[in-house]
């Protein structure tokens, strides 16, 4: 395994068809979206990484130091090692397009490494936190991004993931959000609105 790779889970797909990068929660792994990603999309291939961070035994992308305080050096780190990672599964396998799907965590690298590199032609962060300013990134115009989020989030609060979809529409990205009224957890309402966003890839 290379400095680039990761644990994961691999569905190869039929050629010439999307890569669909799943990315799992705080104390999730590669199991957890594997199957979904799956029946959403059967012709794509799926790959589901294991976070490379064990916080208390619990598998994340990137080190914190507090609830919503982020490690910004292995932030760094991190979105540099999935940017490679995405690249290179994606040379390996002949996709068409590169899509991705993150929660809570892995909403959160998957956010920062379109905010760094662009790279991911559609995206659903579900549940994201971004505590800073990012920064300008002409790569994200015409990028398509989903945000889906919880009016009640303690994790998540309804500012900040508002200032994150203004920053992606400000870049450029075509952005879509999808709310419910509760908190840190997924409704039927976003499941739909991803089958929504990724119908064109079918």
């Amino acid at each position: 395994m290379n400095d680039h790779s990761y644990v994961h889970r691999l569905h190869a797909g039929a050629p010439g068809k999307p890569i669909l990068f799943v990315l799992h929660g705080t104390g999730g792994d590669e199991n957890q979206f594997f199957d979904f990603a799956r029946r959403l999309l059967p012709d794509a291939t799926i790959v589901a990484p294991r976070g490379d961070v064990s916080e208390h035994g619990a598998a994340r992308f990137f080190k914190r130091t507090g609830e919503g305080v982020y490690d910004m050096d292995d932030l760094a780190r991190a979105t540099q090692k999935l940017a490679s990672f995405v690249k290179d599964m994606t040379v390996d396998h002949g996709a068409s397009h590169i899509l991705g799907l993150g929660f809570s965590n892995g909403a959160n690298i998957l956010a920062n490494v379109l905010i760094e590199n662009g790279l991911f032609d559609a995206s659903v962060l579900m549940h994201p936190l971004i505590p800073f300013r990012p920064k300008a990134n002409r790569e994200l115009q015409g990028r398509k991004v989903l945000i889906t989020a919880g009016e009640r989030d303690p994790i998540s609060p309804v500012g900040l993931t508002q200032a994150l979809a203004g920053y992606f529409t400000g870049q450029g990205a075509a952005t879509e959000t999808e709310w419910h009224p509760g908190g840190h957890d997924i409704r039927p309402n976003e499941i739909d609105a991803v089958r929504r966003f990724f119908e064109p890839y079918f």
